[in-house]
């Protein structure tokens, strides 16, 4: 998430939204001047958008955005107005978005696989996000995906970033099979997704977290065993018979990263999904294992919009509950006080957070 965009074009109608001047600065509501619609794009009356931990990481200076700057990344909402480019999409549509934008031209969009577009743009990281009343869509005939009327707003806003991540991971990068042993490492918003996408598919989940809240919830949501952190990966291959098929990094840390490899059995899948920021972008790898045991390591970033609609269908018909994965929710101006407080590692585990603009 490091390329640099302009931020929008602005009118001078305004709406409020969370604003940051320097990192690790005051968040603070303010008066904005509204986005202006560009001609393939939309903008968004924002419904609900959730609070991540990506969005802290940039407030922290661990992602480089632009500033001033407005975080939220995840979100759902009602379609304001539509740029003269864009087609298949009219005001009042309920819709979401991938937090990342492809560029809807380039090889890769056009080959359905946005989510690693080389000209991506995001909300909340390259531009103006989703904690204000309105959002903009970047091509949004390539990335704006139509809510079925069974999936309310507010659990529809943790789709786009940590549920439609660890759909992806679980189904499209490790193609989890039922019965297969899936270790998930760090058990917040990604985790905990994970944890009840594997379960609906059939796979027998291990949770692993600091947290003791945080592994009694991953077992309500489906997960046949949770282990501490410390000696997880011991303590996986316990519990599985020799190793997980599939290990999970939802964290982005050198330790869970480790472990996650170290609990695998041979011939396992190790897929990284937790951002590796900074100095821990050069994390060493147990090669050793890697080798012995035929590892396969992947990266999993995101999820195409066009890759929705087999998610959004485990929602609409029950499968997948996501509003089993929201905690509180909250108003436009409590958003900053609950990024903040993510300083404080072990608050995961207590449900996804979601702003009601």
């Amino acid at each position: 998430m490091t390329t640099s965009y302009p931020q929008p074009s602005v009118g001078t109608v305004t709406v409020r939204a969370v604003v940051y001047d320097v990192v690790g600065g005051p968040l603070e509501v303010r008066d904005v001047a509204a986005p202006v619609c560009p001609a393939d794009g939309v903008v968004v009356d924002v419904a609900a958008t959730g609070v991540c931990r990506s969005d802290w990481h940039a407030w922290r200076g661990h992602d480089p955005v632009p500033l001033p700057h407005t975080p939220g990344h995840e979100w759902a909402g009602v379609v304001a107005e539509v740029g003269a480019e864009v087609t298949g999409f009219a005001v009042g549509d309920r819709v979401t978005a991938p937090f990342v934008l492809g560029c809807g031209r380039c090889d890769w969009c056009r080959a359905g696989a946005a989510n690693v577009c080389p000209d991506q743009q995001q909300p909340g990281f390259t531009y103006a996000g989703s904690f204000a009343e309105q959002v903009v869509v970047h091509a949004a005939t390539t990335n704006l995906v139509r809510l079925p009327d069974s999936v309310d707003l507010v659990a529809a806003a943790a789709l786009g970033c940590r549920f439609a991540t660890a759909f992806r991971a679980l189904t499209g990068v490790a193609d989890v099979q039922p019965g297969e042993w899936v270790a998930v490492f760090g058990c917040g918003g990604v985790g905990l997704s994970a944890v009840m996408i594997a379960s609906a598919l059939g796979a027998r989940v291990v949770a692993v977290d600091v947290s003791p809240v945080a592994r009694q919830r991953a077992l309500e949501l489906g997960a046949s065993a949770a282990v501490e952190a410390e000696g997880a990966a011991e303590a996986v291959q316990e519990v599985t018979g020799g190793g997980a098929h599939v290990g999970v990094d939802a964290l982005g840390a050198p330790a869970t990263m480790a472990a996650s490899v170290a609990s695998l059995r041979r011939h396992g899948r190790h897929v990284q999904v937790g951002l590796l920021l900074a100095e821990a972008a050069g994390a060493p790898v147990p090669w050793d294992l890697v080798v012995g045991r035929e590892l396969r390591l992947l990266g999993s970033h995101g999820m195409a919009a066009v890759d929705y609609p087999p998610m959004l269908a485990m929602v609409a018909d029950g499968r997948l509950d996501v509003a089993r994965l929201v905690g509180s929710r909250i108003d436009l101006d409590e958003a900053g006080p609950a990024l903040a407080a993510m300083d404080d590692p072990t608050i995961a585990g207590g449900g996804m957070t979601i702003v009601e603009p």
